[in-house]
Order: structure tokens, then sequence, then C-alpha cells
């Protein structure tokens, strides 16, 4: 019995991203250098398959400083962590490294410069999200406001409406977060911004590749872990760009085949956490059920690297 024809589109770029490829490898070289077991506070990145794969290797994931041993290597995941975890980590005497992403690293120099500056921070981001809490982490409580949406930003009480400044969490969606500034300037018109945007790249050229596919697609799956803000966020950015289903898929297993029952095209694109193995995987499970066509839309190249801290790199 012959196989049903589909269309399959590829976003590129799609999957790993420099920050994370650096955060992973920061942790094998970890494992290599003083042997298992390293302890990573939360989860390096936000991929159960990435973690899984360290753990087997000798990682111990853990959410709080206070569970790892004075006696053992910890290293701190690429979201950022609060000011106050390395100096927990630095009154133990512990061995830590922090593989927080250098973009992260750059919003919180901005947030210091701001603060040494006089500003009070407005910062747009998720509550909750490691990258939010670690950010605004970096300065004094109350220094730092959040706001979600444009609703908050109409209801944010702030110290001094003239001296404001504003970061955002790098892995927002590009249009929401225009219209959340938007609202930002309006209301308060001598805010200051970023030199230049918040948002990485990669989340950027992830979003740019997924609305050029998702109005040729009856369907969009990105491969991506419920916990990974950037990967829900191109779910979103698929269904405004055209695409009626979008859905966000953890492995080939979790297909939900009879949603896709009659398709003809489908795009497959990967978060930033999500490693290019389970992409693979999941166009071999559309080339077992149809007869596929595979295309790439490429909207963009990236040779973005980011080198590991050079207390990896020195001998042990």
């Amino acid at each position: 019995m012959s196989k049903p024809p589909l269309n399959l589109y590829l976003a590129a770029p799609r999957g790993f991203c420099a920050g994370v490829d650096r955060a992973i490898k920061m942790v094998e070289i970890a494992l290599e250098k003083w042997g298992a077991p390293v302890f990573v506070r939360h989860e390096i990145v936000h991929n159960k398959f990435v973690v899984d794969g360290l753990r087997e290797k000798g990682a111990v994931f853990v959410e709080e400083l206070s569970e790892c041993p004075d006696t053992r290597p910890v290293i701190f995941s690429a979201h950022g962590v609060p000011k106050s975890v390395p100096a927990a980590a630095q009154a133990r005497n512990l061995v830590y490294v922090d593989a927080t992403c250098p973009l992260v690293s750059k919003v919180h120099i901005e947030a210091q410069r701001h603060f040494d500056n006089g500003l009070q921070m407005i910062m747009i981001g998720h509550e909750g999200h490691p990258e939010t809490v670690g950010t605004m982490g970096q300065l004094p409580k109350g220094e730092v406001l959040l706001v979600e949406t444009p609703q908050d930003v109409a209801r944010v009480e702030v110290r001094d409406p003239d001296r404001l400044a504003y970061v955002t969490q790098t892995t927002l969606s590009i249009d929401d977060t225009a219209e959340i500034v938007a609202a930002l300037k309006k209301r308060f018109p001598s805010i200051v911004g970023p030199h230049k945007e918040d948002i990485c790249y990669a989340t950027t050229n992830r979003q740019e590749a997924v609305k050029a596919m998702a109005p040729k697609c009856d369907a969009l799956l990105v491969v991506g872990a419920p916990n990974s803000s950037n990967s829900k966020r191109l779910v979103e950015v698929g269904a405004r760009a055209g695409c009626s289903y979008a859905q966000l898929v953890q492995r080939a297993d979790d297909i939900d085949w009879r949603s896709l029952e009659g398709i003809t095209s489908i795009g497959i694109t990967a978060g930033a956490s999500a490693p290019e193995v389970l992409v693979n995987e999941m166009i071999d499970a559309f080339r077992a059920r149809y007869e596929v066509s595979l295309e790439v839309v490429e909207t963009a190249q990236e040779n973005v690297e980011f080198k590991v801290p050079r207390v990896l790199r020195e001998p042990a």
C-alpha cells in the first residue's frame, strides 16, 4: 500500500544556539576534569533529553545551592542566577562555574549599569522563569519591576517616571515584546532602552524562520520542552503567522497522529535547547508514514560560538 505524499518544511536556523551548546559542553568538560558527580543548579538547559543524557554521565541536577555538598563542583545553568547564589558559593568555598549565556550576562551588566546611574529598572519577562529570577536578582529588591503584558505597564507603580530603564528576557516573542516596549515608551517617554535589543540572535532567527515557513504548512511541530520559553514562543509565532495547527512536542513518540490526518504539508522546527537528533527522529517518524518531500526554509545563517571559561580549560 502506497504512502500518502507529504511536503515537509524544515526551518533553518533551528535547535541549539551558541549559549546552549556552550553550557552543555561546560558540564561535559567539568565531568572530564573533576569526575562524577558534578552538581548543576537547575536544569543546565530546558530539555529533558539533554538533561537525562548528562545525568547518565554523572551530573546531578538540584534546584538550590543548599543541596550541593561542599566537596564537589557546582555549575550554574545557562539561564543565569541572582547575585546571591555565587556569593553563597564563595562563602562556602565551593568550586563553581557559571554557565550563564553571555547574552544573558549582557542583560545583567545593562541592569547594573542603569542602577549605578540611579535608574529604576523595568523588566519585560515571565514571572518565575529562571532567567527572569536571575536578572531581577542582580539588583536590590524593589529596583527591578516585572511586566509581562501591556496591561501590566498601565498598572506598574514606579518611583520616578523620569528615571527609568528597561531590559527584557532574551527568549521572548519579538512581536509581543515590541508591543510592551511601545506601551512603556508611551507611558514613560524618557525611559531608557538597551543599546541593542536584548532578545537574543537565536530567538530572533528561529522566530523569523517560523514566520517564513508557517503560511506553507497545514501543521507546525516545534521540538522542545514544555518549560522552554523560546520553544513555546515558536508555537505562538507559528499560529500567529497563519498555521492553524501549531504544537509543542518533546519527542516523535509524542506526535498526535490523529490530529494530523489529512494533512499534506507540515513544518518542523526546534527550540534553542533541543538537539538535532530529536529533529531527525521526527523526520524519520514522518517518513515511516508518508512519502516525504523535504524542503529547508532558511532565513539566516549562524556562526556564533561562545568559549568556555578558563577555569575549565586549565588542567585539574
